[in-house]
């Protein structure tokens, strides 16, 4: 059966807030100019917003500027900040902070990720763009070094490779330009990277593991519009990371955890310190009379200004957080992605409509005169610093919020994090409380509420370049870390009768958080994208 093809002006894979900013703002600007454009929008969610997770409090300051009448339009935009708190926790203590002005949540929004693409596609739609959930971009097209457009992933193939009944060949979708915006650690983009070089000048992006529930709460506990950050217990000194809570919706509560995916000891669990941080006496009261209805995962950029790529290169450009665009010290990232996309669509319609087939460097260029280059530098060192430890790395952030202003004449770097493990021998197990199944859960009954679906017939999509390493190397040197920091446990050691080491992997448990891509010691695990459709179904989150 002979591949499909259509013919667009542009094909933007991934349905996220960055794509669909991008979408709108060239369909906008064809109407303004009454010049048309085929627009494609693909995402390999069953439905847009399937698998978007974040916090996620929006600063609305690109959508004031995308449509700018937002409010009329029924967009899922309700829940204003109120208060903001930010803490220190001890053992058993917590301690409030000043919270650091880039913080500041007045004017945000606490909103649902996932329920906001959904408008934003609507929004899409009603100017005319085409929009395809359920297709996973699994190939790019090349003409020499340029890129020419997508190939949509197979369907209907079983776990032998066999062609099924049900067997539909991926389509080849043209564009004379591709915009990749398939968040972080996009799969696509990373042949981009290693194909084009797009990284040599720039810093290895750096990674965190949030770890998201969403719990519904007794009225007399909600606070709506509070936005609480804590940093400290669980997490020991040298490990960063810290937790959101925000009081969302009616009685609806956004709890979670993020963690640095640069820690050293292998026997960290993220899930499992998510689970610890639960039990402490300031957080378990309000969620002991609560019911946890949703959970799931996904990383998240951490490197900022300094690792991000070079954006464009013949026949398309990179937006969003598959460049690396969140602002960590202020925990957003929605606002700097749409932003981009809105700057890359004013760059590229000249093109697009002079029929131009060429680099848009003046994208690259766009960027840096806009306020997301102003609002990423200056936070650059903040994240860095914390590689020091979480004492001296806040004594180095309030020196530069408070005294340099994010004006340093100088600039840290950041480290792959996957050169960060040390030897199991070399580090301490870590003993994790048992669950009590009404504040803390084991693993499987959290991965049941992501919804997740994944045919156990189709071929596994977690690619090892060599199998040996996993019991040579991952097993026998770090104490296999891959079976801790998923949060889905896909990884697993079995022993057979001779009790001897086998990795096994449950790849239809994989949520899609793309952890295991970046934290493997050797870069070993290569995710690639399952059949289009599959995956969690966050809904809510």
């Amino acid at each position: 059966m002979q591949r499909e093809s259509m013919e667009f002006d542009v094909v933007i894979v991934g349905a996220g807030p960055s794509g669909l900013a991008t979408a709108i703002r060239l369909a906008q600007l064809g109407q303004q100019k009454n010049q048309p454009l085929n627009i494609c929008v693909l995402d390999k969610g069953a439905e847009v917003g399937a698998h978007i997770l974040s916090g996620a409090v929006l600063e609305p300051r690109a959508l004031n500027e995308l449509i700018q009448d937002w409010q009329t339009k029924n967009a899922p935009i309700t829940t204003a900040t109120t208060e903001d708190q930010f803490r220190l926790l001890t053992k058993k203590k917590s301690f409030r902070l000043p919270t650091p002005p880039q913080m500041h949540n007045k004017g945000n929004y606490i909103i649902s990720l996932g329920k906001f693409c959904g408008w934003l596609a609507e929004q899409a739609e009603l100017l005319g763009v085409n929009i395809f959930p359920g297709f996973a971009g699994t190939e790019i097209i090349y003409d020499g070094e340029q890129v020419k457009g997508i190939i949509t992933g197979d369907k209907g193939i079983d776990k032998n490779g066999n062609k099924t009944a049900l067997y539909q060949p991926g389509i080849e979708l043209h564009a004379k330009q591709t915009i990749f915006a398939e968040g972080c650690r996009g799969s696509l983009t990373q042949t981009l990277f290693e194909r084009l070089d797009l990284r040599k000048n720039c810093d290895p992006q750096t990674y965190g593991l949030g770890i998201k529930e969403l719990w519904e709460i007794p009225e007399e506990l909600h606070q709506s519009g509070k936005v609480i950050h804590t940093i400290g217990w669980p997490l020991d000194n040298k490990t960063y990371g810290g937790s959101f809570i925000y009081y969302f919706e009616k009685n609806l509560l956004e709890i979670g955890f993020v963690v640095g995916l640069d820690y050293q000891n292998p026997y960290l669990n993220p899930y499992e310190e998510f689970q610890r941080f639960k039990m402490h006496p300031a957080i378990a009261p309000l969620l002991e009379k609560g019911k946890r209805i949703c959970y799931g995962a996904r990383a998240l950029n951490e490197g900022g200004w300094q690792s991000i790529p070079k954006l464009t290169f013949a026949g398309g450009l990179i937006v969003g957080d598959a460049a690396g665009f969140l602002n960590v010290p202020k925990i957003k990232g929605i606002h700097t992605a749409m932003k981009s996309g809105m700057v890359a669509a004013e760059s590229i319609f000249p093109l697009l409509t002079n029929n131009e087939i060429k680099e848009c460097i003046e994208y690259e260029k766009n960027i840096h005169q806009s306020w997301i280059a102003k609002e990423l530098y200056q936070v650059r060192n903040i994240r860095p610093a914390m590689n020091w430890g979480l004492l001296p790395g806040l004594a180095y952030s309030a020196f530069d919020t408070y005294i340099l202003r994010g004006h340093a004449p100088w600039t840290f770097h950041n480290h792959a994090d996957y050169k960060q493990l040390k030897p199991a021998d070399k580090c301490n197990k870590i003993d994790y409380p048992k669950h009590d199944n009404k504040i803390s859960f084991d693993l499987m009954s959290s991965v049941f509420l992501t919804n997740s679906i994944h045919d156990e017939n189709q071929p596994c999509h977690l690619k090892l370049k060599n199998p040996q390493s996993a019991i040579e190397i991952n097993y026998k040197i770090y104490a296999s870390p891959e079976t801790r920091y998923c949060p889905a446990g896909v990884y697993e050691i079995v022993f057979d009768e001779n009790k001897s080491p086998h990795f096994h992997m449950n790849y239809p448990n994989c949520i899609q958080c793309k952890a295991c891509d970046i934290k493997d010691p050797t870069q070993n695990i290569v995710w690639t994208p399952p059949e289009g459709g599959c995956g969690p179904q966050y809904g809510m989150m």
